[in-house]
């Protein structure tokens, strides 16, 4: 047995064996109690169908102190026997968060002031008016004190009439006081990783809260060594907790994290995937690997790059492309796309190791970053029309000459950033991984991304079979060309659209003149350019130099989401609040410039039929709004192995965990689900 263990046995012993000794010797009187107990109700009369909260308030004595549920190394938590009428329940007893009590390397968990333990009381519907409901209450706990501890035993009782639920005037005040004490769930469940018996939790906190000597008290025995350290750091709007893990491995665990100040959280922890090593750790990699690159082909159908794609497809069929020439253009297309992913990936991982609760996409969070790809979108969409030409749309040829390879980089990597704010199918899993797992791994993943995007180029350059399929170059291509812009401007009429759900009207109005003003620069370079005079470009690079930073002056302008009527905002207390009371809950997360999200509001969440069998099954329907980036949302999405949306959560009464939908609703699939739900 090791020397610490031994050290609290005999401890617990001495204390056991001399606490009769001590309780007639010692002690006051015999009949003296050393923590004062009482029972109350918030409401003397509750009323049928509806509850009310009783309060057990206890009242240490002198130096003597009471235990929390989790005694900590030695202590009883107390024992609560109710005796209750028919038709009356009782909910958990909920405990404030305790104090620390550390003597010679022996942590405690104790109570040395006043305090109360809350429970909620239920009264069944149809018991008659004016019914007493008597309620009795045996406890035995424990009184300790720096030399002794004595067990101790009460008996409470009080009687309520079932009535109106009026609030007891007289006790208003100290409800509010016990509430106000309580620690609050924080809803979500937290991460928690051990790595060589170090547990590292990371609590979801806004950086507005203040922290005054923050203790986390573990409600699992032995999840955690009550005596051992405890480290905390804030990064941001996230609070790390490190600490030494307990003798018995855990995969999850309840706790209570005290503020200081009177706060307090209640956590459920649990085993985050840690970074993966080995045999698991290659086939995750490689799972994730393959999801990315297969997500980042799909990306190709995307409106807003399969113009691009295409435009690059033609360049090939142009009269005179040698093979050579091809396999140069593919390489550097696809050297363009992996490195925008890369750096997209690689901004992100640092982001989030400084703290930042962010997600793939997080560049559209940000107003201004949608101007500027609204602006760029509009010259590529009017280069398609015709309205100018620009050489690096056009395979590059005017940059670097007969391979044009600089022209397709910057191709690729514009193809990139206009694909990667939507999560497609494959993506999701892909990229949630990519984030849990080391640096270097998460990156190979947003690599893989960015070759599935390449891949249909990269193929056409290397594989000649394809290319002598390409049809003949002709004046279709210029058809072709015009027609390709259609999918353009309607990507801007999107990011408009976007846009306005961020910010003001008057700032949605101008930055759609400065669009204008930079078309009417584009319209003047156009003609420059047909009638062969020098400076073509002089009348854009004006109308963009004036038409940026006014538009950015006026992102600051900010508007207020608005939440669907018949949606619920996601709020993780209300999540448990649903769940608690038996209701089935659809959640999903969604943001106005996710094409996907919107498709599957459209065909599967906001239709008729929909409603009408969530109203038949009684289902709760909660939203997340992840437009404007919210760190709560991201550390949710980032515990169910996400990072970014649409996510889709179908909770079922009586089942711990979610089921995940697909990320592709059909327009049935909900109504299946809620006709399904128990």
């Amino acid at each position: 047995m090791k020397l610490d263990s031994l050290k609290l046995l005999l401890l617990w012993l001495c204390l056991s064996l001399s606490a009769p000794m001590l309780a007639a010797a010692d002690m006051p009187g015999a009949e003296e109690v050393l923590i004062a107990s009482s029972l109350h109700a918030a409401s003397p009369t509750p009323a049928a169908n509806d509850s009310t909260t009783l309060a057990i308030k206890m009242t240490p004595q002198g130096e003597w102190h009471g235990y929390w549920k989790q005694p900590g190394d030695i202590g009883l938590a107390p024992r609560l026997t109710w005796h209750l009428p028919d038709g009356v329940s009782i909910g958990e007893v909920v405990y404030p968060p305790p104090q620390t009590l550390q003597i010679d390397g022996i942590m405690n968990h104790v109570y040395g002031q006043p305090y109360a333990l809350l429970a909620e009381l239920s009264v069944a519907e149809g018991i008659a008016l004016g019914t007493q409901l008597p309620i009795r209450l045996d406890m035995q706990y424990l009184a300790c004190r720096h030399d002794a501890c004595v067990p101790e035993r009460a008996s409470l009782q009080i009687t309520l009439h079932v009535g109106n639920g009026e609030a007891d005037a007289a006790l208003t005040a100290n409800f509010a006081k016990w509430r106000q004490a309580l620690p609050r769930p924080l809803g979500s469940p937290v991460g928690f990783t051990v790595d060589a018996q170090r547990l590292r939790l990371e609590v979801p906190l806004p950086a507005s809260i203040a922290v005054d000597e923050p203790h986390l008290f573990s409600a699992t025995k032995q999840a955690i060594v009550d005596a051992a350290p405890q480290r905390f750091e804030r990064r941001g709007d996230l609070l790390i907790v490190e600490t030494q893990a307990g003798a018995r491995p855990t995969e999850a665990f309840e706790a209570t994290l005290a503020l200081g100040n009177g706060l307090g959280l209640d956590l459920d922890a649990r085993l985050a995937a840690a970074p993966a090593t080995g045999e698991s750790g290659a086939t995750a990699l490689l799972l994730a690997l393959a999801g990315a690159i297969a997500g980042g082909l799909l990306l190709n159908l995307m409106p807003c790059v399969f113009p691009i794609l295409s435009l690059k497809a033609m360049s090939l069929a142009r009269a005179g492309t040698s093979a050579r020439a091809a396999r140069r253009e593919a390489l550097a297309y696809t050297t363009g796309v992996m490195a925008t992913c890369m750096l997209l990936g690689g901004v992100l991982l640092a982001m989030r190791a400084g703290g930042a609760q962010l997600g793939w996409a997080f560049q559209l969070q940000d107003s201004r970053m949608i101007l500027l790809l609204l602006l760029l979108t509009c010259i590529i969409a009017f280069n398609m029309a015709g309205l100018f030409e620009l050489s690096t749309l056009d395979a590059g040829a005017g940059l670097t000459g007969r391979d044009g390879a600089a022209g397709a980089f910057w191709t690729g990597a514009l193809a990139a950033f206009v694909a990667t704010p939507c999560t497609g199918p494959f993506m999701a899993a892909a990229l949630g991984t990519a984030l849990i797992l080391p640096p270097l791994a998460g990156m190979l993943v947003f690599a893989g991304l960015g070759f599935g995007i390449a891949l249909p180029f990269l193929l056409l350059g290397f594989v000649p079979a394809l290319q002598r399929r390409m049809p003949k170059p002709g004046l279709w291509m210029a058809t072709l060309r015009r027609l390709l812009a259609v999918p353009m401007f309607l990507t801007m009429l999107a990011l408009s659209w976007v846009l306005g759900q961020q910010v003001s009207a008057n700032a949605l109005t101008a930055s759609l003149g400065c669009a204008m003003l930079l078309t009417f620069g584009l319209w003047l370079t156009g003609l420059r350019q047909r009638g062969m005079k020098p400076q073509a470009w002089l009348p854009a690079v004006l109308a963009a130099a004036l038409a940026i930073p006014l538009g950015l002056s006026q992102m600051n302008e900010r508007t207020t989401q608005s939440q669907p009527t018949n949606r619920l905002a996601f709020d993780p207390a209300k999540l448990e609040s649903l769940r608690a009371g038996g209701k089935p809950v659809f959640l999903y997360f969604t943001a106005d410039w996710c094409m996907t999200c919107k498709v599957n509001e459209q065909i599967a969440i906001d239709r008729r039929a929909t409603e009408q069998a969530f109203a038949e099954a009684g289902v709760e329907v909660m939203r997340g709004d992840w437009t404007q980036g919210n760190p709560g949302i991201t550390a949710f999405l980032a515990q169910h192995g996400r990072s970014g949306v649409p996510l889709y959560l179908w909770y079922v009464p009586g089942q711990r965990e979610p089921e995940v939908l697909p990320q592709v609703l059909g327009p049935d699939r909900l109504i299946d689900e809620a006709r399904a739900t128990p």
